[in-house]
């Protein structure tokens, strides 16, 4: 029962994160919650980065301003005019 506890914490956990990313890409290109999805499901595979990872650079980002080159190719891409 307890690895079970553990399990749901770090699955809501990563939810969390992912949707914390999705709300730094809505802020920052002024998108739909689905486009920002996809715009973070992209970040993911083309950077070939797990996504609760590629979320968390995501998040750092806003915190930093900084964002390593092979994540920010994407949102880059995809927010240009």
């Amino acid at each position: 029962m307890c690895d079970k506890n553990a399990q749901l914490r770090i699955t809501v956990h990563s939810h969390a994160v992912v949707d914390q990313a999705i709300g730094v890409l809505l802020a920052v290109g002024k998108l739909t919650p689905d486009q920002g999805w996809t715009i973070l499901r992209e970040v993911s595979q083309r950077s070939n980065i797990k996504l609760r990872r590629a979320s968390e650079l995501l998040i750092d980002w806003a915190h930093t301003g900084t964002l390593c080159t092979d994540v920010r190719i994407e949102p880059e891409r995809q927010l240009a005019p």
